[in-house]
């Protein structure tokens, strides 16, 4: 059963400006709007602190069309709560305002996706999720969005729920969008970050979420929203996905200056 909860901001004033007047301006900042857009079928954004990661978010946003509805996939940082964890909230508090829950979308992945919970434990302190909020709200002010925070998912469990959620997002026969949240190679020097995330980042625009998924187990590629990113090409290419591209990629070394040990952040479209 959904919850009468709001669920508060866990890094607001860390990872992002925890005043509605500064955040706003830095998310207009660093999300130019392109002239060429996207209707967003699927994405696959970073959850960094702004600092590092906005840059790649802003572009990545300022090509696409957000829907009303939205459908965010994360990994599950803490470990807390199941594996499949979907936010029983009925809203989200951000510095902007409230983000309504899209209650319809939410209950269905609860009740359809095999393991799926409602479960508030899990997003209680994920950061993952919640900051996607602003850049969506920047470029859809009517949001309703589901959350689902995500353990480490089998291959075959990874493909269910994109097949299910696919036949979700058709049933409502109206556009949803579906944001897979995750970063890259964690912790690596630039070189290795570069050519290792641009092994997956390659096996993403193939719109194969199982070449996607095995390239990063074989290869030890540390891209922690791996299983967010196979859901969402599965469920993006049973809704006619035809192209993928690399829109923008940093590396925390860009800002800190620091090439021994990086965070690699990728912002890739998926549209039809």
């Amino acid at each position: 059963m959904m919850e009468s909860s709001i669920r508060e901001p866990a890094v607001a004033g860390t990872f992002y400006p925890d005043q509605a007047a500064d955040l706003d301006r830095q998310v207009r900042e660093l999300m130019p709007v392109a002239e060429h857009r996207h209707p967003l079928l699927a994405c696959i954004a970073p959850h960094a602190g702004y600092l590092y990661s906005g840059g790649v978010v802003g572009q990545l946003f300022g090509h696409l069309d957000v829907p009303r509805r939205v459908v965010v996939l994360g990994p599950n940082h803490t470990g807390i709560g199941a594996m499949v964890a979907v936010a029983p909230h009925r809203g989200w508090l951000t510095p902007l305002g409230e983000c309504e829950t899209d209650t319809h979308i939410t209950e269905a992945i609860a009740d359809r996706v095999p393991g799926a919970m409602l479960d508030a434990d899990a997003h209680w302190r994920e950061h993952s999720l919640e900051v996607q909020l602003p850049f969506l709200l920047a470029r859809q002010p009517e949001l309703i969005f589901s959350a689902v925070c995500l353990g480490h998912l089998t291959l075959d469990q990874c493909l269910d729920f994109g097949r299910i959620l696919a036949t979700l997002i058709e049933e409502t026969g109206e556009p949803v969008g579906i944001v897979a949240s995750s970063d890259m190679s964690h912790y690596v020097t630039d070189d290795e970050a570069r050519t290792l995330d641009r092994r997956a980042i390659d096996a993403a625009l193939t719109l194969d979420p199982a070449a996607l998924y095995e390239t990063v187990h074989s290869e030890g590629i540390t891209m922690c929203g791996v299983v967010p990113a196979t859901v969402a090409l599965e469920a993006a290419r049973r809704l006619d996905a035809s192209n993928a591209h690399l829109l923008a990629y940093a590396t925390s070394g860009e800002v800190t200056d620091d090439r021994s040990a990086v965070v690699g952040y990728a912002g890739v479209c998926i549209h039809r």
